[in-house]
């Protein structure tokens, strides 16, 4: 009997310690992992799952160096609702037909063609203080159309040609629409007064650029005629 109360309490000791030592374990590997799962998510970006974009476009071409010699003196921007219809004869619309409403803008450039001025075209006083400059009238780039600002609000189409649209691989041309479009851009820069401001602009600019040669007594003047369109 006292053997057995003097061994009770060694195996009851032991016992206790075995779950002490388990828990010791646990933490020190827990210990372990949280160092090493935060150096591990540190690796890890924001957004594994995030789509990355390669661009394997080409280097720019240079293709052409041209001196400019036409001073661009104003610059208009225009817009246009284009509203075109096609129609097939004795077909009513709903079946073929297209209607495309388009709204386009643009600029366009009015500019004083200095490569044609000769040399009786600047005239300078015996004194040097006054001078008088000869230009031909400003003349009108074609309009450019905008694709930032541009864009289709309707495309109202008949059946065969949604039918067509659906089964066949051609997208759709607007190429005529847009060409339309400008025409209509430049029209309109021609009708405003572009030319006028550019005359103003121009003179402006070379009456300062001789003044700081010492030139105070600048006229300038322009031809009356002028083309539509650059």
């Amino acid at each position: 009997m006292p053997t057995l109360l003097s061994s009770h309490p060694a195996s009851v000791a032991r016992r206790r310690r075995r779950p002490s030592l388990r828990l010791v374990a646990a933490g020190v590997g827990v210990a372990v992992l949280v160092p090493v799962g935060m150096e591990v998510a540190g690796w890890l970006p924001d957004d594994p799952f995030a789509q990355d974009v390669v661009d394997r476009s080409t280097t720019p071409l240079l293709l052409a160096l041209e001196d400019l010699e036409e001073y661009h003196a104003a610059t208009g921007t225009f817009q246009v609702v284009v509203d075109q219809e096609k129609d097939t004869r004795y077909v009513p619309s709903v079946i073929s037909g297209e209607r495309v409403q388009l709204l386009a803008t643009g600029t366009a450039d009015a500019y004083v063609d200095f490569a044609t001025l000769d040399e009786g075209a600047v005239t300078l006083s015996a004194d040097g203080t006054s001078a008088t400059i000869e230009l031909p009238a400003p003349r009108l780039d074609e309009a450019r159309i905008d694709p930032r600002e541009t864009r289709v609000l309707d495309r109202d189409r008949g059946l065969v040609e949604r039918v067509g649209a659906a089964v066949g691989d051609d997208p759709v041309d607007d190429s005529a629409l847009y060409a339309l479009a400008e025409d209509e851009l430049t029209a309109a820069a021609a009708a405003s007064d572009l030319r006028a401001r550019a005359e103003t602009n121009t003179r402006a600019m070379l009456t300062g650029l001789a003044s700081a040669l010492g030139v105070d007594d600048v006229e300038v003047s322009f031809a009356e005629t002028a083309d539509s369109a650059g």
